[in-house]
């Protein structure tokens, strides 16, 4: 067994102070033989210590290559870029990452990567794991670009610039569902630590989906934190404007000074400058001026750079260069909260089966949504009437669906346990296994659909489950229908056996 270095230190020292009858010379030399030992022990042992250290690196490094010959150079800058290694021994791999972001999408992402690297290298398998240090990521940075911080702000004077915001546009009031959580996530991290790893953040997805609103709820944090930043938001339509009107009134300095001189840079539907080949120019040369100071770049887009028809490919290799993060049409459960969310902000209210017959007839996005509530209260204000379902039904056009008149809940309930191989228990009980989700959505699904049973009711037979636990699980299986060949299996499937 190896002992520890005090442990030798202290027995060196008793055998040095047993009394023996040598002269004071012997003890002197004794004395020197111990400051020797001890100093040859410590130096060996630093020694060895920053050799392990020194080995980790490497190992560390040659893993990062293996990684970079996998993934490309924008997503290795964007999610290794600034990962640290803070230990590593022969069964653990732990990484230090700047941001709970990065580490949630190193994890679900790129661990297998990183570990089947590790393993290629050493020959072995260890256990991976991360830890967020934002304070030791900053300083990296800083010094990785010679000190310079990386998001400057401007001088008082750029106070006179009133950036052309909207308020109402914030982080807060965004609503979060899983069609667009990682686009969310992407916003905080840039109004946390703007002008860095995510520059340039391209949001794309279809119309009225809250691209603009995510857009806008960054700049609103930042211009929040410093009244003094310069902030530039445009649709391309308006940059594209002011660029030909400085040409024709011989004033392009004024609009260069104007576009490349802003701390915060944020373009809303940039694809429309696409087949414009002096305003991609322009744009080309703001865009690498802007990134060159590091000032934050946010574009909009209601598709990716590469199926954006007659975009510069010296442009497209720009817009991928930073972090690119989509936002699709809301699903049902988002779309009843993006509806609480408006009742709240005006202080209005209405039923939960109301709720959810508007988040049914409104299915393109978020636009159309907000226009039928907004058609529902009106109506019922004008009418002095309390809404209840029958007339909004007429008022959104939605036939009344019929309920079959054959089918109850626990014959419902023994179809899906019997299809399944499940006990009654696994569908009213607490347990939340995987394998037991899906079956309990589709009863969720079938006694709402079919049955035409209240979500209150349904909760009550599924074992007391709160409504909107009913209406997360409909939603979820109404969605997936569309998408999920599976899914839309397994549920024909479950509602041939209730026939028989």
């Amino acid at each position: 067994m190896v002992e520890s270095i005090p442990t030798i230190i202290l027995k060196l020292k008793s055998q040095n102070s047993r009394p023996k009858d040598d002269g004071p010379l012997a003890q002197k030399g004794k004395s020197i033989v111990l400051f020797i030992t001890t100093f040859t022990i410590f130096t060996v042992h630093k020694l060895s210590t920053k050799i392990l250290v020194v080995d980790n690196e490497k190992v560390w490094q040659q893993v990062l290559s293996q990684i970079k010959e996998n993934v490309s150079s924008a997503n290795f800058r964007t999610w290794f870029g600034q990962t640290d290694l803070q230990s590593f021994d022969d069964q653990n791999l732990t990484l230090s990452v700047p941001n709970a972001f990065i580490k949630q999408q190193l994890s679900q992402r790129y661990e297998k990567l990183i570990l089947d690297s590790v393993s290629q290298i050493l020959g072995k398998v260890v256990q991976l794991d991360f830890v967020v240090d934002g304070a030791k990521a900053t300083k990296k940075k800083l010094e990785s670009n010679d000190e310079e911080p990386a998001f400057e702000l401007t001088s008082s004077i750029n106070n006179s610039l009133n950036p052309t915001l909207n308020l109402k546009y914030t982080l807060e009031n965004f609503v979060v569902g899983l069609s667009n959580n990682l686009a969310y996530a992407a916003a905080q991290a840039v109004s946390q630590s703007p002008g860095t790893s995510y520059n340039p953040l391209f949001i794309y997805g279809p119309s009225g989906v809250g691209k603009t609103h995510l857009m806008q709820g960054i700049g609103n944090v930042l211009y929040k934190k410093n009244p003094y930043l310069k902030v530039i938001y445009a649709p391309s339509e308006r940059f594209m404007n002011d660029f030909v009107d400085s040409i024709q009134k011989k004033s392009t300095g004024d609009f260069r000074a104007k576009y490349r001189s802003c701390d915060l840079f944020l373009i809303d539907d940039v694809q429309f400058i696409a087949g414009k080949d002096s305003t991609q120019e322009e744009f080309f040369h703001t865009f690498n001026e802007l990134h060159g100071k590091r000032s934050q770049i946010v574009l909009t887009s209601d598709r990716p750079p590469n199926e954006i028809i007659k975009l510069e490919s010296r442009l497209m290799s720009r817009f991928q260069g930073g972090l690119m993060v989509d936002m699709q049409l809301p699903d049902f459960a988002t779309r009843v909260a993006i509806l609480k969310a408006k009742l709240a902000e005006h202080q209005e209210s209405l039923p939960d089966d109301i709720l959810n017959l508007i988040a049914e007839s409104a299915e393109s996005n978020t636009r159309e949504l907000e226009g039928k509530l907004i058609q529902v209260l009106s109506n019922f204000k004008l009418m002095n009437q309390i809404p209840d379902v029958e007339h909004v039904r007429k008022l959104l056009g939605k036939p009344q669906p019929t309920s079959n008149p054959n089918l109850d809940h626990k014959k419902v309930l023994s179809s899906i346990n019997q299809y399944f191989n499940l006990k009654m228990s696994d569908l009213t009980g607490p347990r939340r296994q995987k394998q037991l989700v899906v079956p309990r959505q589709i009863a969720m699904f079938i006694l709402y659909e079919d049955c035409r049973l209240p979500m209150e009711r349904i909760g009550q037979i599924l074992g007391g489950r709160d409504h909107t636990t009913i209406m997360h699980g409909v939603g979820k299986i109404r969605e997936a229908i569309k998408r999920d060949r599976e899914i839309q299996r397994l549920v024909i499937e479950v509602k041939q056996t209730l026939i028989h």
